[in-house]
């Protein structure tokens, strides 16, 4: 397999990298999180202008890339630059299912996703779910030609800026069923649907989402009745890339930013990158780095693969990066000392979100027992 980068990938790395060191300082990111929207609408609009959203759709939707490296490419760069921006809810998570599982009138959703002129968000996980897919306690009944629906949803990414929620809800069967589950179109604003929004810890933006009697056309039905949890995992396995490559991006820039530390700050009359005890710590963290640049390229490479070969190149990468991250995040803010954990130094908001990914769609320990559970079942 060739994983030398395309020249279009290159390039809008590179143009990624450039707008976003110049436009997206660390104190344009503070602005917009205290803004309490959770994304700046203009810088929205320029990632949207620049290719970045279309870049993770293929041709047959209307985009130009849509493979895990291509994923992989993207969210890399919003790593390093520490974008709280909704690509990974609107344009992967709720991208992702529309275009596996649409019909035409709602595969016309993709453009507007693409252009930034619609944001989405997939409404799935609830507050007893613990990662697991098939756990949805959220109902949807039938009547006439409608469908009502009835759940909560927890820790909904952006879904107070977003125009549309995929809401995941059981037609059929008990709690944990594999089959049963379906998909649904929300608008927001429809009757019933409430919103508690919230900053996470690292900023980014969610909210606890309530639907009580919430009254959706047939229409408004994604895929099949009862047949959702493909669409649900190939979605979220996507996602799950995606989180992976930005925890990489992120752990390079805090990797470079401790290095640079150790270089510069004096102790005893020189510098501490001198002592061989932070050399060691240093070297070690190398290494694992690595490891998780291994992990991402081999989850991209099977994304298209046979489910199984996939999904355990996913959850292998999401553990590894869960693992991998939280220590890079403890060990530069040690190595950093007291002034690692000071707002005005980048280095803590970047530990934020390395801690949070681990805890986004799978924590380190969720994903270690789900590639191990699939390899017993091969």
């Amino acid at each position: 397999m060739n994983f030398t980068h395309t020249e279009d990938r290159r390039m809008l790395a590179d143009t990624l990298d450039r707008y976003l060191a110049d436009q997206y300082p660390i104190d344009t990111r503070h602005a917009i999180v205290a803004s309490g929207r959770g994304h700046s609408p203009t810088h929205w609009q320029t990632l949207a202008e620049l290719g970045t959203l279309a870049a993770l759709f293929d041709e047959t939707h209307g985009g130009y890339g849509g493979t895990g490296f291509d994923l992989a490419v993207v969210f890399e760069a919003l790593g390093r630059g520490l974008v709280i921006e909704p690509v990974l809810h609107s344009a992967v998570l709720a991208g992702s299912a529309l275009a596996h599982a649409g019909n035409a009138d709602q595969l016309a959703l993709l453009g507007r996703i693409m252009d930034g002129s619609l944001i989405a968000t997939l409404s799935h996980e609830e507050p007893t779910s613990h990662y697991a897919l098939q756990r949805v306690g959220t109902q949807a009944r039938r009547e006439g030609d409608h469908y009502v629906i009835d759940g909560h949803k927890a820790v909904v990414g952006h879904a107070d800026q977003a125009g549309l929620l995929i809401v995941s809800a059981r037609t059929d069967g008990a709690l944990d069923d594999a089959d049963g589950l379906s998909l649904f179109l929300v608008e927001a604003g429809t009757p019933g649907l409430s919103l508690q929004a919230y900053n996470n810890i690292d900023g980014t933006r969610a909210a606890e989402v309530q639907l009580s009697a919430v009254r959706v056309p047939a229409t408004a039905l994604l895929g099949a009745e009862g047949r959702a949890l493909a669409t649900l995992e190939h979605a979220i396995g996507r996602g799950v890339l995606a989180l992976c490559a930005e925890s990489l991006g992120a752990m390079e820039v805090v990797k470079q930013q401790t290095i640079e530390y150790l270089q510069t700050r004096k102790q005893f009359g020189k510098v501490i990158g001198s002592f061989q005890a932070l050399q060691h710590r240093m070297a070690s963290l190398l290494i694992e780095i690595e490891q998780a640049r291994s992990a991402v390229i081999n989850a991209a490479g099977a994304l298209d693969a046979d489910r199984l070969s996939r999904e355990r190149a996913l959850s292998a990468a999401k553990y590894s990066i869960g693992r991998i991250g939280t220590l890079v995040a403890e060990e530069c803010i040690q190595l950093h000392g007291g002034i690692g954990m000071t707002w005005e130094l980048p280095m803590p908001h970047y530990a934020k979100r390395l801690v949070m990914i681990n805890h986004q769609l799978g924590d380190d320990d969720h994903h270690l027992a789900r590639f191990i559970a699939l390899g017993s079942s091969h």
